[in-house]
């Protein structure tokens, strides 16, 4: 019987030796760490105007000419909403500025992959839309004036015009009827430089804008298929009330 009581003590001092303090019961959970978790690293906030300025600035480092800052900010405002709605299928932006003179160059066609002018050019706007200078607009049907806003261009036909491409109007209000106005883009010999030279300024369309004969089929059939026009002026009713600038 000693002999028992001994072996069954001996077996537990063994076992008590290699018993860890893991295999212990804890007595309060203070005394567990939690794991540690990695910090990470904090990002930077740029803000949408930095980053066009970005963009802005690569443009300009590889072309002579480029639209002024806040309207190119505007067209990229724009472009970016409609490109997150999957409306764009060709990345090319086309900026125009009615602010400026016919008698200017006042259309630029930017790649927006490799950051290049592909045209800068002349462009007329419509005939009850101003002289030199355009000063209304209309999404009226034979208002003959030019709307402003952003398009999304389509299809090319021929017309009377020649090579025409259709354009669909973005914006309801001020240029959702571009379809039933036919306000397309065409090639006119009353857009060219000699026609400033003759007359003091470009020769006037229907409301659409007109570009050089010269250069009208190259121009349209980079544009066609998704991509977008945005026609621009320092005007305060479209400033104020377009989603896709404001929203």
């Amino acid at each position: 019987m000693i002999q028992k009581i001994l072996t069954i003590t001996g077996i537990l001092i063994f076992t008590s030796a290699f018993t860890t303090s893991s295999d212990l019961p804890s007595n309060s959970d203070s005394n567990i760490e939690a794991p540690t978790v990695p910090e990470l690293p904090s990002e930077e906030i740029v803000t949408f105007s930095e980053k066009v300025a970005t963009v802005y600035n690569e443009f300009t480092e590889n072309n002579l000419s480029m639209p002024a800052l806040n309207v190119f900010e505007r067209a990229m405002a724009g472009y970016t909403k409609l490109d997150e709605k999957g409306k764009v299928g060709n990345q090319l932006l086309t900026v125009i500025d009615f602010g400026l003179s016919s008698t200017t160059k006042r259309m630029w066609i930017l790649d927006m992959t490799n950051k290049n002018v592909l045209f800068h050019t002349y462009v007329s706007h419509g005939k009850n839309t101003g002289g030199e200078y355009a000063t209304k607009f209309s999404n009226t049907v034979n208002s003959l004036q030019s709307s402003l806003g952003f398009y999304v261009t389509g299809k090319t036909y021929y017309g009377k015009n020649g090579l025409s491409l259709y354009l669909d109007g973005q914006e309801k209000g001020f240029n959702h009827n571009a379809r039933k106005r036919y306000v397309v883009v065409h090639g006119a010999d009353y857009a060219e430089p000699s026609f400033i030279d003759r007359i003091g300024r470009l020769g006037r369309s229907y409301g659409c804008p007109a570009v050089p004969n010269t250069i009208a089929k190259d121009l349209i059939e980079s544009i066609k298929g998704k991509s977008v026009i945005f026609i621009h002026k320092e005007d305060k009713n479209y400033l104020e009330n377009s989603q896709l600038l404001n929203s």
